[in-house]
Parts: structure tokens; sequence; C-alpha cells
């Protein structure tokens, strides 16, 4: 009797070790890695780009889901920002610290970046930024666990300013010295950073800057920077901004009669036409905007062969989710290359070379990426600056390119080693604001 049931115990104790055994094995396959993802769903940034790099980056992600990163599942759990910087970090943190999220991506404005990045940093976590630009994001910071693929706001403004210099003799019929500048920008972070480059390339080519002012980018009137405009008299006007703030002043600067031979946008509501043109009609026709050059215009044939593919999967996915677009955004491609660049670079690395995707693993597999030029969807290259270094965490080849809107399309005309064509330069005579 004592045998038999001590034989029952024995069998009892392997049934058990054994489903013990089974959990941990299954415990062990389910690897994963668990990424927050923050972009304004809501809230006047939602239509002034976030939402479409919050797309973008969803395809990207979704695409990665289906078969996981070396043997790890891919969970992302999705935040609404709701155009807040204080939710932006309340969102952040809770996606850090309730979601047990092994790190944040995305992030469309600097307004939010900025601080968002300093609370990342302080908690050690890692922080994989998609869209904004402000450089002040990371000057002189010295963050070890915050990384930005994309171009930074000083290089936008550098960018317009260097495009309307090598053109103005040309195409303007004045030397650069008597060209009249005007540059405008809303007052965040954002508008504030692509202003200093706007400024530096103003002074670089020694254009004649004849006003130089902010605004809050919720003002229900911009009438004044109007008529301040119209006082001024400037050939080329350098705007930065979001949106409806962009359809405000082009509205009113239409009502007031304000003219000028090119208007040069960059970024954020630049870069949404169907945005544009929804407030300015035909008006939106000839608009220029600095820009990481959308994914359907880059240069395929000096491409990484594999990313082809992966630039039609995301242009078909996006057409389905978004029927009847007339320009498929660059917003979409910036949220999904910036993306790709992570899950199927930094990812990879992190799993196999650092065991893992704690913070200092994701942050040793990001300083070890060196990616060149044609080998991510946006064209440029990606290597960070490392530690100790004034930018530490700036992608160091990122850039931007000046597209025009024509013709219901964006084309590529500046600089010229990616040029689809010849710029329309100036505003034609008879177009709403021309000077001609």
């Amino acid at each position: 009797m004592r045998l038999r049931m001590a034989a029952r115990l024995v069998r009892g104790l392997l049934v058990a070790i054994s489903a013990t055994g089974l959990a941990v094995s299954a415990h062990a396959q389910e690897k994963k890695i668990k990424i927050g993802v923050v972009f304004d769903l809501t809230g006047p940034l939602a239509g002034g780009g976030s939402e479409l790099n919050y797309v973008g980056t969803k395809i990207i992600l979704d695409h990665f889901a289906k078969s996981g990163v070396e043997g790890y599942k891919i969970e992302a759990v999705y935040a609404d920002a709701q155009s807040k910087p204080d939710i932006a970090i309340n969102e952040s943190v809770r996606l850090l610290e309730q979601e047990k999220v092994d790190m944040v991506l995305g992030f469309f404005s600097s307004a939010q970046c900025v601080p968002v990045a300093a609370r990342v940093e302080q908690l050690k976590k890692f922080m994989w930024m998609t869209t904004c630009i402000s450089s002040a994001v990371f000057n002189e910071k010295g963050y070890k666990y915050v990384f930005r693929p994309q171009a930074s706001g000083d290089q936008f403004g550098m960018m317009t300013m260097d495009f309307i210099a090598q053109n103005a003799s040309a195409k303007l019929g004045k030397e650069p010295k008597d060209l009249r500048v005007a540059i405008i920008h809303e007052d965040g972070a954002y508008g504030v950073d692509v202003s200093k480059g706007n400024e530096a390339g103003a002074k670089k080519a020694g254009f004649n800057v004849v006003l130089k002012e902010g605004y809050s980018a919720t003002a229900p009137d911009l009438s004044a920077l109007v008529t301040k405009l119209k006082r001024a008299k400037p050939d080329v006007i350098f705007h930065t901004g979001y949106n409806p703030d962009i359809t405000l002043l082009l509205r009113q600067a239409r009502e007031q009669g304000l003219k000028f031979a090119a208007l040069m946008g960059h970024g954020a509501g630049y870069g949404v036409y169907e945005k544009l043109k929804e407030g300015m009609g035909a008006d939106a026709t000839y608009i220029f905007n600095a820009d990481p050059i959308s994914i359907w215009l880059s240069n395929q044939k000096t491409m990484d062969p594999k990313l082809p593919p992966v630039i039609k999967m995301v242009g078909e996915e996006f057409d389905r989710i978004k029927p009847g677009v007339a320009i498929r955004s660059a917003h979409v491609g910036i949220g999904a290359s910036n993306t790709y660049v992570f899950m199927s670079d930094v990812l990879p690395r992190a799993i196999k070379k650092y065991g893992g995707v704690d913070p200092d693993a994701l942050r040793k597999a990001a300083l070890d990426t060196d990616i060149p030029e044609g080998g991510t969807m946006l064209g440029f290259g990606v290597k960070f600056y490392g530690e100790g270094t004034p930018m530490a965490g700036q992608n160091e080849r990122s850039f931007p390119v000046v597209i025009q809107y024509l013709d219901d399309k964006s084309h590529v005309v500046w600089p010229k080693s990616q040029a689809q064509r010849e710029a329309v330069l100036p505003l034609p005579k008879g177009t709403t604001y021309s000077n001609q």
C-alpha cells in the first residue's frame, strides 16, 4: 500500500516537473519587445502631419509583427499625444512604467520631443524619434539613450536658403545682396530651430533680411503679421508652420493683397498637400517645401535593392488605408523609413550582438549603425554622432530636399543631385500672390 502511494507521488512530481518545464519553455519561446508608439491622433497636429507619420510607422510595425525579429515577437502599444506636450510626456511615462514597454518610438512635434527626451533619458530608457526635427533635442545634452535618424531643423532652414541663393540671379534676376527675404515661424522649438538655419543661410548668402518674426501656432488672427510683411515687401518668404496656421496666414495674405516671388515651407504643415489644397485651392500650386524626400520620389537605382519592394508595400498599404489621396505625403514615408531602420538594423543587432532588448543593448546597437547613402528609403545614410559630441544621438548623414507642388504632384527640385525637374520660379504672372 505504502509502495503504491509512493509510486503515485513520484509520478505526480514528475508530471508537475514536466508541466513546469513546459511552462518555462513556452515562456522562453514568447520573447518579445513591447514598443510604445506616440503620435498626435487628435488636435491640430494630427492633420498637420502627425497622423500620416503614425500611418507609415504602423504599416512597418505591422509588417514586422507578422514574422517577428530574431525570435522576438513585436507588440506595439499606441498612445495619442493629443497635440499637447504635457500629454506626450505623461503618455510616454505611462507606457514605460505601467505598460512596461521596452522603448518609446515616434513623436511628431519638436515641442514634445524636447521635454520627452529629457524625461526618457532620466529614466534611462530607450527613445527612437522618427519625425521631430529641432536641434534643441540634442544640442549639448549628452544623451545616451535617445536617437534620431531624421534630419535636424537647422538643415531644413539652410537647405531652402541655399536653393534660393543658387537660383537668385538666373531665375529671380537679382544678386543675393539685393534679394529681400522674410523669415517667419511658429514660436515653438520646431519653428525657432528652422529659423536659426534660415538666418545662418541668409547670412552666408548675403541676403537682405527685411523681417524676422515668430508667432503662436494657435493664434486666431495673423493679419498684423501680414501687414508687416506687406510693408517689408520681401521677394521670398521663408515660413515654418503647422496647420491651420499656414492656411490662416495665406488666406489673410490673399485678403490683404500680399505679393511675393516665392514661398518656401519647411515640413510639418507644408508636407501635407491635401490640407494645403483644402485650405487654399489652386493657390497651393507652386509652393516649395523642404522635407526628407518622399520615399516614392527617391532614386531607387542607387538604393539598396531590398528597399524598393518595401516602398511598394508601404504605398499599397497606404492606398488601402486612405484611398483617393492625390499625393502620398512625405510624412508617411518619414514614419515608415525611420521605423524600418530601427526594425531591420538596430533591433536585430541588439538581440544578436548585445543579448536582448534592454536599453543598453538597444543603445549599443544604435551606436553601431553604419548605413551608407542609399541605404534607407529616404535616400540618406545613418550614422549617429557618438557620446561626447555636441549632437550625440543625431544622425550625421541625414538631409532634406526641396520639393515643389505642381499639377497635384510633388517634384524634387533641389539639390541638383536629387532634382527631377527645374523649379518654377518666380510665381507665374497672374497667380494670386505673384509680384510680377
